[in-house]
């Protein structure tokens, strides 16, 4: 649990995935077609991937990857993120970290 809160504070937006994952692909570039490079951990190497999976679930994600923070704060995964983007509530939460030169 410790290490999900020290990496999704690293960053102002990180997002957890694994690189076999189409839905980490697709929110990933969600963020770089709204002009935010966020800090991406993937964890299929990681010794503790599995321990990250089930903190991930605990803590509330819908499902283990992708696991989007802002500013330190779950937002959710993919189902959580689309719902903020389409709502238009996405673009006011990630503004801060939004990049002219992008």
């Amino acid at each position: 649990m410790d290490k999900v809160m020290r990496m999704s504070s690293e960053k102002g937006v990180v997002i957890v995935t694994k690189s076999s994952c189409c839905l980490c692909y697709a929110v990933q570039i969600l963020f770089r077609d709204l002009r935010v490079q966020p800090t991406i951990h993937e964890i299929d190497n990681d010794p503790d991937c599995r321990e990250i999976e089930k903190a991930l679930l605990r803590i509330g994600c819908s499902t283990a990857v992708p696991a989007v923070f802002v500013s330190g704060k779950l937002v959710g995964s993919t189902n959580e993120v689309m719902s903020l983007h389409l709502s238009g509530s996405l673009v006011p939460l990630i503004k801060p970290y939004q990049s002219l030169l992008y």
